[in-house]
């Protein structure tokens, strides 16, 4: 036992080191989320914007990720989202994870379909750079249909068909780079029935949705992640 302890001392005295247990340490993912009013919640509490909601959903499933870096405004069109990151000083080189919504601010202001495309092409582009180049850590979701809420009920039918024309076209890019396309419209679509869908604002999807929202494209991310 005496030269068995003595020879490990000699060895620690050759090498210089000092003992130190081994931890696990496990690097955090890194997910940026790029929108506007739904992606940054606007008249939710911070802990259920979608995004949120989504990271603690998945590291309660075994991933560990950083709180959502989000770039999003109310009001934002694509353009203007464009702008944003391209000003934003604080980005990372790269991201694990990249999702984009944006667009229906681009309907609202009665900007064309034709307006919006490229710019929403490049937006994209501008979203798999920050992944890294990887398209398949980058996903998109549909435009919600505020035209269920009570601020968009007069004119329904016609956001209705507006945003289904936008949604066409983000979707189609969205298959020309390979990149996830969730389609969450149909669930906005129900907040005419159920008033528990609906911020305070009567505008904005509130908690509920959101989760709902993130129900929808949970079990596809954690297949992204995993690419």
């Amino acid at each position: 036992m005496k030269s068995i302890s003595l020879c490990i001392i000699a060895l620690f005295m050759v090498t210089g080191s000092t003992f130190t247990p081994m931890k696990n340490q496990e690097s955090q993912l890194h997910y940026l989320a790029l929108g506007d009013s739904y992606t940054i919640g606007e008249s939710v509490d911070e802990n259920q914007r979608w995004p949120v909601q989504l990271a603690k959903r998945l590291n309660e499933n075994g991933f560990t990720l950083a709180p959502p870096k989000i770039i999003a405004t109310t009001g934002w069109r694509t353009d203007e989202l464009k702008a944003a990151i391209e000003k934003d000083a604080e980005l990372l080189p790269q991201y694990d994870m990249v999702s984009l919504l944006i667009g229906v601010n681009n309907q609202y202001q009665g900007r064309s379909v034709e307006s919006f495309a490229p710019e929403f092409e490049e937006l994209l582009q501008m979203a798999i750079e920050l992944a890294g180049g990887k398209k398949k850590r980058v996903f998109v979701l549909s435009i919600p249909d505020y035209g269920k809420t009570p601020f968009g009920a007069a004119k329904a039918e016609q956001i209705a068909r507006e945003l289904d024309a936008y949604n066409e076209v983000s979707q189609q890019i969205c298959k020309k780079y390979g990149v996830k396309y969730f389609n969450i419209t149909p669930i906005s679509r129900k907040a005419d029935k159920d008033k528990e869908l609906v911020a305070p604002d009567n505008l904005h999807p509130s908690g509920k949705m959101y989760s709902q929202w993130v129900d929808l494209i949970e079990k596809d991310v954690k297949k992204l992640l995993k690419k």
